[in-house]
């Protein structure tokens, strides 16, 4: 028995919610979604609220059933909300800044800018120049696009320099034991 796959999704007004040849389309206030829904797992759409059933208990479908109203309410609550990502730059002389509205430059102690193009349905946000907030309604997508960011420059273990997620806790090593 999945729990989560059992939960209904609530629709909330002004959320309009397709289910069409194996597609659902999620179409709300900031935009729209679309996603094939992975294997046999029925959708029914009743008075506000979408229920996920699996035609039988075989393993794949178990292990779809949960994954599929999981990416469903994700995209319910990207076209109402939206999601963000909060990256913190540490170091001295590091730092980003806002390239037009979809482009972001950082310095981070190569000997050259890093561009960062945003892709569809990402902008980037900074309101420091030491801190970087990548938005949008995909929660997929802007995942990756803030781990490519950190992936740049990961935080290192010593000084703990470099690009980390907003709260991340990086585990520092002890350097140099020195001369005794």
């Amino acid at each position: 028995m999945s729990r989560i796959g059992n939960a209904p999704v609530t629709v909330p007004a002004g959320v309009e919610v397709t289910v069409a040849d194996g597609t659902v389309t999620v179409k709300g206030p900031k935009g729209t979604l679309s996603r094939p829904i992975p294997g046999d797992i029925e959708i029914t759409q009743d008075d506000g609220s979408l229920r996920f059933a699996r035609p039988n208990d075989e393993r794949q479908n178990r292990a779809l059933h949960g994954l599929t109203r999981s990416l469903v309410n994700n995209m319910v609550v990207g076209v109402t909300d939206g999601f963000k990502k909060e990256l913190e730059i540490v170091g001295v002389g590091y730092r980003a800044e806002a390239q037009g509205p979809n482009g972001l430059r950082l310095n981070l102690g190569f000997s050259h800018p890093v561009q960062v193009a945003a892709p569809e349905g990402i902008t980037f946000e900074v309101p420091q120049p030491t801190q970087v907030i990548v938005s949008g309604i995909d929660k997929e997508v802007v995942g990756q696009v803030a781990a490519n960011i950190r992936s740049i420059r990961k935080p290192e273990p010593y000084k703990g320099k470099g690009v980390r997620y907003a709260g991340e806790r990086i585990v520092r090593k002890a350097g140099k034991a020195g001369k005794k």
